[in-house]
C-alpha cells in the first residue's frame, strides 16, 4: 500500500472504527497528516494566535480529527487490542510511547476478534 491508497482507504473509512487496518495504511497516513500539517503552517502561519496554521491548520484539524482516531482504532484491532487504548495517549509521555508501540507492532495473523486479516486480501 502506498501513501495515495492508504489516504483514500482512510478518508473513504471516515469514521469507521470496525474492521483492521495494516500498519502501512496507518503510518502513511500519519505521514500525509503531518506533510500536510506543515505545508499550513508554512504557507498559513497564525498571526498572533499562538499556533501556527492558523484558520486554515484549524479545519485541516478537525476535518482529520475522526479519521485519525477511526484508523487508529483499526490498527489497535489489528493487534488485536481493543479501541480504546487510544486513551492511553492521554497519559503524559508513557502512554505516547506505548501506543507507538502497538501502532508499530506486527498484526495478528489471520482473522481475529476484529475481522479477517487485511493483509491477506
Amino acid at each position: 500500500m502506498n501513501m495515495i491508497e492508504a489516504v483514500k482507504a482512510v478518508f473513504s473509512k471516515y469514521a469507521t472504527f470496525e474492521g483492521r487496518a495494516q500498519r502501512s495504511e496507518y503510518w502513511w497516513f500519519v505521514l500525509f497528516n503531518l506533510i500536510v500539517s506543515i505545508l499550513l503552517n508554512i504557507l498559513a502561519p497564525g498571526h498572533g494566535q499562538g499556533m501556527g496554521g492558523g484558520l486554515l491548520g484549524m479545519i485541516w484539524s478537525l476535518a482529520t480529527l475522526l479519521p485519525s482516531l477511526a484508523v487508529g482504532a483499526r490498527r489497535l484491532h489489528d493487534t488485536d487490542r481493543s479501541g480504546w487504548w487510544l486513551l492511553i495517549g492521554l497519559v503524559p509521555l508513557v502512554g505516547l510511547i506505548v501506543l507507538i508501540v502497538f501502532f508499530a507492532s506486527r498484526g495478528t495473523t489471520g482473522s481475529n476478534r476484529f475481522g479477517p486479516d487485511p493483509l491477506a486480501a
